[in-house]
């Protein structure tokens, strides 16, 4: 079932639109007719239904009677507090253990756990003893499993509705969607959520149970015969011989691993948020299906919450933003590509020149790679199995190239470019090189998912033993930076998968190093804010990492930086570096070996096509006499700096903080008759390299105000004749309304100083603060 899954997340990302026009149209679907005029459901439903449902019942009946067969022996269920409760295998259910402590956890219980790690239907009989915990819609796992279950109840109102063609319906970050073909290539039409909704409530009201049914795949061909799409998916992801599972509420019957929430009546609130386009298996060349995107909870009161979130949410969309500051926009000649405007590029210079501040007190050198590779290098790497459908590939010279998607192979190839000495170590190499990705046309989202973007990419090649002190050094540069931006994070240990590569012995000791360094970083915490969690069998199978979440000021988690451990890239690169030690009598230091061509009177060896293998492009050898293997650090901080200034847009509500706005000063003249001294007042702060414009327009000076703080500039200058003859001005701070009023003239030359400090500082305070205290003593006056 495993292998289902895979081809649904493949299919996540393949929804046509966002914000980018399609590189390539779609056929147009036929329109579906006015929602109002027909009826609520098909009446015969499609016969599919009902053959499916006998061949369910049937085998569901079998599959009954042999678990009843099986023999039941005592088991002891632990729960998280260490208590056991006591239970018969293929009798007693999470949910009778969850009754048993009280209905109410019962209630809100959607799914459990097994062993830390399986999940496990609350219906579903347990097979052996084993260590259960109970997950409610506020753990993450529990929240997907109810939004799957959600999905599903959707699928039946669909297949109601329109006697469709399903084909997935997975839960997703806010909610879940169903895709599927309408008959004769019909559109879902926003007039369609009602009915469907409406469906929807009949299908909570009537409580059906989930049930799960192992089947063949034999069984399972009959069973969707009707269904090209779910026919493809079986013939190709599911093995012959073996067998997987689906799942019925009512009238549906779907391919799914499971689990689900014991029944549909757990869905009390439920609501359609859109609908799209998509392609099948999100190639634009397959067919063009229907998307439906919808959200659910457990009760009235946190669905409304859910729609208050999203109304904020919008006023914050960064791509609304983006237009109205002059940001950023895209071109239809070069989708999912930002062009970058002149104040875009200020808060993207502004991003960079901190992140550069940062390398210089840390010890990075930055680098520059090519932006283009012979594919054997990502072959070398063992990226190109991975990557190669997400890259954009060239021929040139009749040999295969590609644009880089990542800079780690490039930075394997510089360390090992010469011989390397322990006392270089760590080497700290950072790169802003372009790079690019071939993400679905249907998945670009303004900032936060494009082809082209950089990142504040760095790779760290370092003993074993330095690995604590590193990691150190990186928690203590997050905090700073995600510090000053007003941002919090989550921390998550990812630890040895079932599939890795390398001995175990270095796993753990890697794992004990991350352990440590976490433990510390979170005791040093004065606030106490800082905590991590395990999450086991979930690290790369090249090394542990640690998943770092930033959450915004909605509470919104986004993944930015990132801490791998890569102990695979230096063995297929070869890396070495000589660790000091006597070399024993005897030995000699190997040479780098390059890729020898093959013997004259020796064959090519060639590829299942017949054609010639091409040669690698290294030959990967044993160490030298004298030298170790680095570890390979790989991490960012802010990430793709696009996604990253999408991110900060929005939790800043496109308010930026002085040091990096694209508009920091305005200055308006009370009359023409002053505008020669705003100008002068505007040169000063420019020459302090400040962003500063002069409103001259014919406007009134509260006009002129007002456009000053709806264009989202810091602070507000006002110049008149008080303030030319005095070499002062009258400033206004944007976020502190306490500044509003007029008639507290500050010195220039003062003001000037106290904006290089803020600049300097990174701040986010009023540096005028007596301003505002003065004005507060003219109104007590008053």
């Amino acid at each position: 079932m495993e292998k289902v899954e895979k081809v649904t997340e493949a299919l996540k990302k393949a929804t046509i639109g966002g914000d980018e026009k399609k590189a390539k149209k779609e056929k147009k679907a036929a329109p579906a007719a006015d929602a109002s005029a027909g009826p609520l459901e098909m009446n015969p439903p499609p016969s599919f239904i009902q053959e499916r449902i006998d061949l369910f019942d049937r085998l569901y009946k079998e599959q009954q009677e042999e678990i009843a067969s099986r023999p039941r022996e005592d088991i002891t269920i632990t729960m998280p507090d260490g208590t056991i409760k006591v239970g018969k295998s293929y009798e007693t259910t999470p949910a009778e253990i969850a009754k048993g402590i009280s209905n109410s956890l019962f209630k809100r219980t959607v799914v459990a756990r097994i062993d830390g790690e399986t999940l496990w239907d609350l219906e579903r009989p347990l097979e052996k003893s084993c260590k259960l915990e109970l997950l409610d819609f506020n753990d993450d796992q529990g929240k997907f499993v109810f939004w799957h279950s959600s999905a599903h109840i959707l699928g039946e109102a669909c297949e109601r509705r329109f006697g469709c063609s399903l084909c997935i319906g997975p839960p997703v970050d806010n909610g879940f969607y169903y895709e599927m073909a309408l008959p004769d290539g019909a559109a879902v039409q926003s007039t369609d959520w009602a009915p469907l909704e409406s469906i929807v409530s009949k299908v909570v009201k009537e409580k059906q149970p989930f049930q799960r049914l192992e089947m063949s795949k034999e069984d399972l061909l009959k069973m969707f015969a009707y269904n090209k799409y779910k026919q493809h998916i079986i013939k190709d992801k599911i093995e012959d011989g073996t067998k997987t599972t689906v799942y019925r509420n009512g009238p549906l019957i779907d391919l799914c691993r499971g689990p689900h929430v014991p029944d549909t009546g757990r869905i009390e609130a439920f609501a359609i948020m859109k609908n799209s386009s998509s392609y099948f298996l999100g190639d634009a060349n397959n067919d063009s299906l229907q998307r439906i995107y919808g959200v659910s909870f457990p009760d009235k009161k946190q669905m409304a919450a859910h729609k208050k979130f999203l109304e904020e949410a919008a006023k914050r969309d960064h791509r609304l933003i983006g237009k109205q500051q002059e940001l950023f926009y895209f071109e239809e000649c070069s989708p999912g590509s930002a062009m970058w405007l002149p104040h875009g590029m200020r808060i993207h210079n502004a991003i960079m020149d901190y992140i550069k501040e940062e390398y210089w007190a840390r010890g990075y050198d930055e680098v520059m790679t090519p932006n283009m590779f012979n594919v054997s290098l990502w072959e070398q790497s063992g990226h190109l199995a991975h990557y190669k459908e997400d890259m954009f590939l060239l021929d040139v010279d009749k040999e295969q190239f590609g644009l880089k998607p990542m800079n780690c192979p490039a930075h394997a190839m510089m360390f090992r470019h010469r011989e390397r000495s322990h006392k270089e170590l760590p080497l700290r190499l950072a790169d802003f090189g372009v790079l690019h990705r071939n993400e679905a046309s249907g998945a670009l989202s303004g900032l936060t998912r494009v082809r082209r973007f950089q990142q504040d990419d760095a790779h760290i090649f370092c003993r074993e033993d330095q690995i604590k002190e590193e990691v150190a050094d990186l928690f203590d540069f997050m905090r700073k930076f995600y510090g000053i931006l007003g941002l919090t994070f989550k921390l998550k240990l990812s630890t040895r998968p079932e599939k890795f590569l390398g001995e175990i012995e270095t796993w753990d000791r890697a794992e004990s190093r991350l352990k440590e360094a976490l433990d510390e970083f979170a005791a040093s915490d004065k606030d106490g804010g800082v905590s991590w969690e395990l999450n086991p069998g979930d690290g790369a199978f090249y090394g542990p990492k640690i998943d770092i979440a930033v959450l915004d000021c909605l509470n919104r988690p986004w993944q930015c930086a990132t801490i791998q451990l890569d102990f695979q890239q230096p063995q297929n690169f070869s890396l070495e570096y000589q660790t000091g030690e006597a070399v024993q009598k005897g030995e000699t230091k190997a040479a780098v070996e390059e890729p020898a061509p093959p013997a004259p009177e020796a064959e090519a060896e060639k590829d299942k096509d017949g054609k010639e293998k091409k040669k690698p492009l290294l030959i990967k050898k044993a160490l030298s006499p004298g030298c170790a293997r680095p570890v390979m650090i790989h991490r960012a901080m802010a990430g793709s700096i696009e996604r990253f200034t999408a991110i900060l847009a929005e939790h800043f509500a496109g308010k930026w903080p002085f040091w990096m706005s694209p508009r920091q000063v305005i200055v308006i003249p009370v009359g023409m008759g002053f505008l020669d001294y705003a100008k002068e007042v505007a040169a000063l702060l420019k020459k302090e390299k400040f962003y500063a414009d002069v409103d001259s327009s014919g406007n009134t000076l509260q006009k002129k105000i007002r456009n000053g703080q709806l264009a989202q500039y810091n602070f507000v200058f006002v110049v008149g004749d008080d303030e030319m003859r005095n070499r002062k001005v009258n400033i206004r701070y944007r976020d502190d309304t306490s500044t509003q009023a007029r008639d507290v003239p500050f010195d220039l030359d003062e003001a000037i100083q106290k904006l290089r400090q803020l600049k300097s500082d990174r701040g986010m305070y009023n540096p005028f603060p007596h301003v505002a205290e003065a004005k507060k003593e003219e109104e007590v006056k008053a």
